[in-house]
Order: structure tokens, then sequence, then C-alpha cells
């Protein structure tokens, strides 16, 4: 009677684990479809209407970490700041129109980062920082000056756009290095402009920046696909097992039954 009892309450389990998954994605697509036409938003210069989003982001997203738990640490420290910077954005007049559209894209970015089951959408941004970074290089190797420091700022304001994805899907020692050799060329700037050695950090650094892009594939299937598949299988597997188990229960009742009348 035990294990009948255990048998159901598994099978409730994975019967009811499914809705809540389900819910869960119900809530997390709504916080990526906000972000996504706050973005809009902005494009379409309607600033106001922006920020009203942002603000509704910003409700439903404290609602929902209040009620579970379905991001880490790192992923709500990353969308406190960019959402911080988003609204900021959309609410400075001082602000250029350009800029105001890469905060709230870098925020949308982030989201996505979080939210995606499939490729994140700034891996699309790979044509625009690659072209970016090899007219840095061509600017440095060519020695020019002032054209250098122009390629290597539009970079650094690219790699920012994605900087808080990066931190959300890529790993610490990953971003740790990319830190450090962007850091290295930023910082050194006269220097790789003048010297071979240093500008082999560029080589690097465009090497780890391969990497990265090509690294971040589209998944096979869906996880809950996979969830559906696993639980469905479970169930019918506890349910034959069960079965046979009783049958077998029987039979040996049945020739202890006969062994005694003989």
């Amino acid at each position: 009677m035990r294990i009948k009892s255990n048998i159901i309450l598994i099978l409730i389990f994975l019967l009811i684990t499914p809705k809540v998954n389900a819910e869960m994605t119900a809530t997390i697509e709504k916080l990526d479809q906000i972000s996504d036409e706050a973005l809009q938003m902005v494009k379409l210069n309607r600033n106001d209407d922006a920020k009203r989003l942002l603000e509704y982001f910003s409700e439903q997203f404290l609602s929902t970490t209040m009620k579970e738990r379905f991001f880490s640490m790192d992923e709500l420290r990353i969308v406190t700041v960019s959402h911080k910077e988003a609204l900021e954005a959309v609410t400075n007049a001082t602000i250029n129109h350009k800029e105001r559209v890469n905060k709230v894209t870098k925020f949308r970015l982030a989201i996505d980062a979080i939210t995606s089951t499939h490729q994140p959408l700034w891996t699309e941004m790979e044509g625009q920082i690659m072209t970016a970074f090899n007219d840095v290089k061509e600017a440095a190797y060519n020695g020019e000056n002032e054209t250098f420091h122009l390629q290597l700022n539009s970079f650094l304001m690219l790699y920012e756009m994605i900087y808080p994805s990066l931190k959300i899907n890529i790993p610490v020692e990953t971003i740790q290095k990319l830190d450090a050799r962007i850091n290295y060329i930023d910082h050194y700037r006269p220097q790789v402009l003048s010297e071979i050695s240093s500008q082999h950090e560029l080589e690097a650094l465009e090497a780890d920046l391969k990497t990265i892009f090509s690294g971040v594939t589209e998944d096979e299937a869906d996880p809950s696909l996979w969830w559906v598949i696993i639980s469905t299988g479970s169930i019918i597997i506890l349910t034959l097992s069960y079965v046979g188990w009783r049958k077998y229960k029987g039979d040996k009742q049945k020739q202890t039954s006969k062994s005694k009348h003989l």
C-alpha cells in the first residue's frame, strides 16, 4: 500500500511540474516582450511610452522575483543595473537619440540573454562588432592615430552594449580574460599604435571574440520539450513497473494458495 501511495505522489508531482514550468515560461516571455516593446518605442522617439513600459517592467519583474526565484543573484544585479540605465536614458532630455537607443538596446539584449532558450540576440551583432574591430586593427597597423582612436571608441561602444549579455551567457573566466585584453588596449593606446608587441593583443582579442560568437550556438531543442518527453517517459515507466509488480505479487499469492491446498 505504501509503494502504491508513493507512486501516486510521484505521478502527481510529474503532472504538476510541467504546469509550473509553463507558468514560469509565460512570465519570462512577458518580461521579454515588455523589454522589446520599450526598445521599439525608443526607436520611434516615443520616449514617454518607453518610460511607461520600463516602469511596468519594473513592477512585473519585482512581483515575479518576490514570488519565485526565476533568476540568479548575478542575473538580478545585471537586470537591475541595465534597467536603471535604460530608464535614465529615456527620461534624460540631454541624451541624443543614438545613445538612448543604445542604452535601451543594452537592456533589451540582457533580458533576452536571460530568457532565450535558443541563440541569444546579442550574437546577431557579431557582424557589426567584428567589422568595427577590424577597422581598429587596420588603423593601428597603418599608424593612423586619429582614425584608431575613433574606431576604438566605436568598438568599445558596441562591446559595452552586449557586455551585460556576455556576463549572463559566458563563463566568468572568459569575461575576465576579455576584460584584461580590452582594458590593456584601451589604456595603452599609444603603445598599441607604435609597438608590434602591443599589437599582438589585437590579434589575441580578435581570436577571443571569434571564439565567443562561434561558441554560442542554437539549442537543438527547446528544454521545455525535453522536460515533457522525460516526464511522460517517467510516468509510463513507473506505471508499467507498478503494474508488473502487482502482477508478480498476484502470481506469487496464487502459487502460495495452490501449495497450501496440495
